[in-house]
């Protein structure tokens, strides 16, 4: 079943579904841990905490990153996370990079306003590759050895998202690419990945 993204109904069906299911499973495929006195699941995004209580139906973290993701990208984050939740596997990596428009629906990624703001990524950090290092730790990021800097990001446990950052020189504009892991449209319907990769790029310019 693939839930409407960014509806009420979408995010009740989410809820429901998330409730229904152990939370062995939950935990097992998700790579979250669960809080029985609190009823709720423990999700890391972006290196911090994220609390979904099944009790209250709702998303909280006393981080201030990710009071930002909740809160500021509610429309990327809060039916990602739980679709997240109900719907990932219990699957290793690939290690196989995909661009977006490669993704079965992948065409959604150069319409309108489901295009990517890489070119935003690329004004910022143009001519600064440290403050694109520094926003990725910040992020809880691994460096990789791609283009002029590179990062690895953790949304969620199970879909890694990598940032490719091509500086400015005098001949070329700065450029920014955005891979993804095979793997993830084994976990997420096109919509909710896309969802999800808009929210990593908007934390990267925050």
């Amino acid at each position: 079943m693939t839930i409407p993204l960014n509806t009420h109904t979408g995010e009740e069906q989410a809820w429901e579904q998330l409730k229904s299911l152990t939370y062995e499973d939950v935990c097992c495929r998700a790579k979250v841990t669960y809080d029985k006195a609190l009823n709720a699941y423990i999700l890391e995004s972006f290196g911090q905490n994220i609390n979904i209580s099944l009790s209250n139906k709702d998303t909280s973290s006393d981080s201030p990153e990710s009071g930002f993701q909740l809160k500021e990208l509610d429309d990327y984050s809060k039916l990602s996370i739980l679709w997240y939740l109900v719907n990932a596997k219990n699957i290793v990596f690939s290690d196989k990079l995909i661009r977006p428009e490669d993704l079965k629906g992948g065409s959604i990624y150069s319409k309108g306003s489901h295009v990517l703001p890489l070119d935003r990524i690329a004004d910022k950090y143009g001519r600064d590759r440290e403050g694109f290092i520094q926003r990725g730790n910040e992020l809880a990021c691994e460096e990789l050895v791609y283009g002029d800097a590179s990062i690895k990001l953790y949304p969620f446990p199970r879909i890694p998202i990598i940032i490719i950052l091509w500086k400015a020189d005098d001949e070329f504009a700065a450029r920014s690419d955005l891979l993804f892991d095979a793997t993830c449209e084994l976990h997420l319907p096109v919509d909710i990945i896309w969802s999800t990769a808009m929210m990593t790029v908007l934390m990267m310019l925050k």
